[in-house]
């Protein structure tokens, strides 16, 4: 954490307005093309864009001009936080189309809750209600609108084990579903293969990130964490227009509404717990259409179940990844604490000598990792700011795995002062709280 507090100040002197300028698209035979046009005053301007390419499947008759931007549009919104981030302006005018109080309401708690983890490491005190004023400078308006969607699936992937959980008990149950790739790395086109579906198969976003975004962050501008999973649902809405599908299942887990910093509203998963998510539906329902069905299949479970289901499916071992750090070179890198987290959950259900293989080491016998470790099970003030479960769930494995495999004189290095605790997280009840349609409920097997 490094204070940015006298930087924060000054850049949004500097840069008192940030505008929303406009969005384009192009049709063509090679897919969609969508870039937006963002302004920082007359100092800068940003147009990133975003390709989806073709597919057989798409229905691209049945989605007007009219229906393709009140979708764009609202991507928009949420791409350009990552944008206004780095100079902060006080002002964000948004010129395409009007907002109602409601949508600005909406939009300022998403952005400055999206961006908690942001203002922390940079030493920013800002409050919701005055870190930026959203205009709406326009007379044009967007009404709801109707698609015609069917009862079946958009599946995102991301290459880890949650979504293969996702993918594999609907595919199992005969659902009708369609993955969803943004940027396509190894983990996620070899998940997605296994699971059945070749690149002409699956949705595939392609973002792009505008390069003076990246000058300026070198030159000392502001950066940090934004709320990718917010992006994620809008473009999910675009994904089932575009095929006809009403519901999209994301795999997001009880454990994303527990905060980073306990005891603050500093949660690095903000836009993966229930709060973005309940929010997020109420919106899609009173401003784009009642014809979609965002939800989290994974959130009546914890971590460890997620850890129990995913273990049933070996076929994935050798493919899925979930390190940030080496997902540009499709590795588990071994020296972070996501890494650790994902090992840990696992090593309940996974004996230590696949574990191993799978992460190239055996990551409880790493001494590097001691802080993340004590940072992972309540030790520490703060979590590792990484997409980790409750330390609840940390500890619980923990035991599970003391009392599977190893015995008092056998232990790995960092279980060697290790004290087993008394609570353990259950593996055989479902949390009540989330919007997962009730017919559904019924895919998860819970025995060991």
């Amino acid at each position: 954490m490094e204070s940015n507090l006298e930087k924060y100040n000054a850049l949004r002197a500097k840069h008192p307005i940030f505008t929303y300028e406009a969005f384009d698209y192009q049709r063509t035979s090679e897919g969609l093309k969508i870039t937006f046009h963002f302004n920082v005053g007359n100092e800068f301007s940003f147009q990133p864009s975003t390709v989806v390419p073709c597919r057989s499947f798409y229905k691209w008759d049945s989605l007007s001009d009219e229906k393709l931007s009140l979708l764009v549009f609202n991507i928009g919104m949420v791409e350009l936080v990552s944008y206004w981030k780095s100079v902060c302006s006080p002002t964000i005018v948004v010129k395409p189309y009007s907002l109602t109080s409601e949508q600005i309401k909406f939009w300022k708690k998403l952005y400055f809750n999206g961006l908690s983890e942001f203002f922390y490491l940079n030493g920013i005190n800002a409050s919701e209600e005055d870190f930026v004023l959203i205009q709406s400078d326009s007379d044009k308006t967007l009404a709801k609108s109707r698609f015609n969607t069917e009862n079946s699936f958009i599946v995102p992937i991301g290459g880890g084990k949650d979504s293969v959980v996702t993918l594999e008990l609907l595919s199992q149950a005969g659902k009708d579903i369609c993955p969803m790739i943004i940027n396509p790395r190894g983990a996620t086109t070899e998940c997605a293969a296994i699971a059945g579906y070749d690149r002409e198969a699956f949705i595939e976003i392609k973002r792009t990130i505008h390069p003076l975004l990246l000058k300026l962050n070198a030159e000392g501008y502001l950066n940090g964490h934004t709320p990718f999973s917010a992006m994620l649902a809008f473009y999910t809405l675009l994904a089932s227009a575009m095929t006809g599908r009403k519901f999209i299942a994301l795999s997001n887990e009880s454990s994303a509404n527990e905060s980073t910093i306990i005891g603050t509203n500093v949660n690095h998963q903000y836009s993966k717990s229930l709060e973005f998510e309940n929010d997020f539906r109420r919106y899609v329902k009173d401003y784009i259409s009642d014809d979609f069905d965002y939800f989290s299949f994974l959130r009546p479970l914890t971590e460890l179940q997620i850890a129990m289901l995913f273990a049933r499916n070996r076929k994935y071992f050798s493919v899925f990844k979930s390190c940030n750090v080496g997902s540009k070179t499709d590795v588990w890198c071994g020296s972070c604490a996501k890494c650790l987290f994902a090992y840990i959950i696992l090593s309940p259900f996974i004996e230590p000598e696949t574990l191993n293989a799978i992460f190239g080491k055996s990551m409880l016998d790493d001494e590097s990792l001691k802080l993340y470790f004590a940072q992972l099970i309540g030790k520490e003030a703060q979590k590792p700011f990484e997409c980790v479960g409750t330390v609840d769930e940390v500890n619980s494995a923990l035991t599970l795995t003391i009392e599977r495999f190893y015995s008092s004189n056998n232990r790995p290095l960092l279980l060697k002062d290790y004290e087993l605790g008394s609570a353990v997280v259950p593996l055989n009840t479902l949390s009540d709280e989330h919007n997962v349609p009730e017919e559904l409920l019924t895919l998860f097997t819970l025995e060991q």
